[in-house]
């Protein structure tokens, strides 16, 4: 696969199209993202697992645009749990949760359990018209009790990385993306790309 000049990243998020732009600008690729098409409907994230999410978003954008296209799921999965709330982090607690309702299910699911151990697992498609590729990034940890620190989003607040005795939430973006399952699924991408 030659290199692409620009790629189509299947999200909104400001923080993620930052964080690529970043990664992507010094090897001479351009980013357009969805906030380009603001017309577009919202690609429903009904599969079975985080590939299946990633892969169906990619090969929609892909379509649309006829850009290589790059998305990513991503699930917290929680070892006393058998991996849950896996593929269903974001609606954890029902339909349209907050992030809130989301930790407290798990908090409340968690009560009395001794083991505590839990993963966030990234997974990044990218389609490029002729493959697919996937790219995974894993970062182990433990759930607390309780919430603690005011960044990140999501379950950030209760998880506390491997080596690490601040929260998700407690760590800078820096920090944070240095040691994250979706910093590691970015590297693994970019390493990639290089090649």
């Amino acid at each position: 696969m030659k290199k692409p000049d620009t790629i189509f990243l299947a999200s909104a998020n400001a923080h993620k199209i930052e964080e690529l732009e970043q990664v992507l600008s010094p090897l001479g690729i351009d980013l357009k993202s969805t906030l380009d098409y603001p017309e577009a409907e919202e690609v429903e994230e009904d599969q079975p697992d985080l590939q299946g999410n990633a892969l169906k978003k990619a090969q929609f954008w892909y379509n649309k645009t006829g850009l290589p296209s790059i998305s990513d799921d991503t699930g917290l999965e929680v070892d006393a749990l058998d991996g849950a709330p896996g593929v269903f982090s974001a609606r954890y607690a029902g339909d349209n949760p907050t992030y809130n309702d989301n930790v407290n299910k798990l908090l409340t699911e968690l009560k009395g359990q001794s083991d505590r151990s839990a993963q966030f697992r990234t997974v990044i498609a990218f389609v490029d018209g002729e493959n697919e590729y996937f790219f995974e990034g894993i970062c182990r940890g433990r759930i607390i009790d309780e919430k603690r620190g005011d960044k990140g989003f999501g379950y950030d607040p209760v998880f506390v990385p491997e080596g690490y005795e601040e929260t998700f939430a407690e760590l800078n973006s820096e920090e944070k993306n240095k040691i994250s399952h979706r910093g590691r699924a970015v590297q693994k991408f970019i390493e990639f790309l290089q090649k």
